[in-house]
């Protein structure tokens, strides 16, 4: 099983600051950090040997702006601008970044705004998959579930995980509060998922993409607490491309 990755690179001449944006690009799972830059002059040797998906961007360096290096690239990343200073905010708007950080940024700002990098990634490239016959196929991006005599569209990306109740299921997405139920069995909804969905307890299936964080097998999306159980716990570990330091 697959979960969508994002290489990244950090851009910031503070040494405390690279760290710092070290730290919370390794606790998010589809952050895959390809190198910390000191200054943008790194970062364009980077860029160039490198296929980087996403750029954590300082803006006030020596011999450079981060706004300036950024209008300088032909064919950018995605980009998020860290900065103590926010008098560069209308500035980023024109030069279409994802998101713009104040620094200090708390974990749950950084993980939101790389889950916002993360979908307009997949909006921008589709999975595609490889079947049998080594053809590639696009992976659907909905489906319909019954609910209250109706048919109810339901996007994948927007599914965080989904919970079984016997012959139900309670499929819980980002566009509302209340999760949606309807009657089916965890075994028989998951053949219909895409391949970032994986089974990680008897009673759960998480989207992997939007896992925030994992300890003490318990995974974190916003606000919900999942359990991982020992018999899924490497698979899951697997699954993330999770590597023991």
């Amino acid at each position: 099983m697959s979960v969508t990755k994002l290489n990244c690179i950090a851009v910031d001449d503070e040494n405390l600051a690279r760290k710092l944006l070290q730290e919370n690009i390794e606790q998010v799972p589809f952050l895959n950090l390809v190198k910390v830059c000191k200054n943008p002059y790194e970062a364009m040797e980077a860029l160039q040997e490198n296929k980087i998906d996403l750029m954590f961007l300082d803006i006030q360096m020596p011999g450079m702006l981060g706004t300036k290096f950024l209008a300088s690239l032909k064919d950018k990343p995605l980009v998020i601008l860290v900065t103590a200073y926010d008098n560069y905010a209308v500035e980023s708007y024109d030069l279409d970044v994802v998101d713009y950080l104040m620094k200090p940024v708390s974990f749950d700002r950084f993980s939101k705004a790389a889950h916002k990098a993360l979908d307009l990634y997949k909006k921008s490239k589709p999975s595609v998959l490889i079947n049998e016959a080594g053809v590639s196929i696009q992976e659907p991006e909905s489906f319909f579930v019954n609910v209250e005599y109706s048919l109810v569209k339901i996007i994948f990306n927007d599914i965080t995980h989904i919970e079984g109740l016997k012959d139900y299921i309670k499929i819980f997405i980002t566009t509302q509060t209340r999760p949606i139920l309807t009657k089916s069995t965890l075994k028989g909804i998951e053949e219909r998922l895409p391949s970032n969905f994986m089974r990680v307890q008897k009673s759960y299936i998480v989207n992997l993409d939007k896992i925030q964080s994992i300890r003490n097998h318990r995974i974190t999306i916003d606000k919900f607490d999942i359990p991982v159980s020992d018999s899924n716990m490497e698979d899951l570990m697997n699954a993330i491309n999770y590597q023991k330091s």
